[in-house]
């Protein structure tokens, strides 16, 4: 077992090395002073100093994270109704019906979501653009959600919904003092995890943006295409830093959340 143990420690650190070495290679030519990743030259600041002041990417990273936070906030809402009413369908063929459609949102190709959207924005007449972006966004988000919030209501005991009803609770009251209060860790996992595949999304982004309009993921690959600058790199490991704050954060609210008393529910 001991042999077994250290093995997969091996495989482990193997498998994570493979994952962020590009990364921190990425990272480290952000600083080159000599604007190639071929040899490191010196160390320098001009690269992200490039970056805050190029007013049109800051206009494009703003977009980025409006659009990131309002579809989180908003999917996290629908998603969390969305869960509730799937764990209370009473009919079992039902609640595997919605379940499945649930799921099969989750896993189909980005390519096919974002072509989608695209024929179903020019049916209806939907300028591409900001709400075009934020709607699909959202719709994409919600599966997500109903996913990280339906374990915790799945956990919970009917017991504590039959007390507080005993109690004469209504079902307003019931969903905010007792339901909301237990699913909050799910919640937070959904809203986070939802912030984190808008601000990474690129392909149905793609497809539903318009001109004028332009999200990090669109604008780092219209960069690219038009030739490596050491600028991508810096905005590349801006966007690591900050998208390993928000799961940090996420961890240690987690933690604090589990160590305090009272997570089973609240009181009437």
């Amino acid at each position: 077992m001991a042999k077994l143990s250290k093995t997969a420690k091996v495989y482990l650190v193997l498998v994570f090395a493979i994952l962020y070495a590009p990364i921190f290679y990425l990272i480290f030519y952000s600083f080159n002073s000599g604007g190639t990743m071929s040899s490191f030259e010196g160390f320098t600041w001009e690269h992200y100093g490039a970056v805050f002041n190029d007013t049109r990417l800051l206009i494009i990273l703003m977009n980025t994270v409006i659009i990131a936070l309002l579809s989180s906030l908003i999917s996290t809402a629908i998603g969390v109704l969305g869960a509730i009413g799937i764990v209370f369908l009473r009919n079992r063929k039902t609640r595997k019906a919605v379940l499945s459609l649930n799921t099969i949102l989750i896993v189909s190709p980005d390519v096919i979501i974002g072509a989608s959207f695209l024929i179903l924005f020019t049916l209806v007449g939907v300028k591409l653009g900001f709400a075009s972006v934020l709607i699909s966004h959202i719709a994409f988000s919600i599966p997500i959600v109903v996913i990280m919030v339906l374990p915790k209501l799945q956990e919970m005991s009917r017991s504590l919904i039959d007390a507080a009803t005993d109690l004469g609770a209504s079902k307003r009251d019931i969903l905010t003092r007792v339901i909301i209060p237990y699913i909050k860790p799910g919640i937070f996992a959904g809203f986070f995890l939802a912030l984190t595949y808008s601000l990474d999304d690129f392909a149905v982004t793609f497809f539903v943006t318009g001109n004028g309009f332009s999200t990090l993921s669109i604008e780092i690959y219209s960069m690219a295409r038009a030739g490596i600058t050491l600028t991508i790199n810096a905005l590349s490991a801006l966007i690591f830093v900050v998208t390993l704050g928000l799961v940090l954060g996420y961890y240690f609210f987690n933690q604090r959340a589990g160590q305090s008393p009272g997570t089973g529910g609240a009181k009437l």
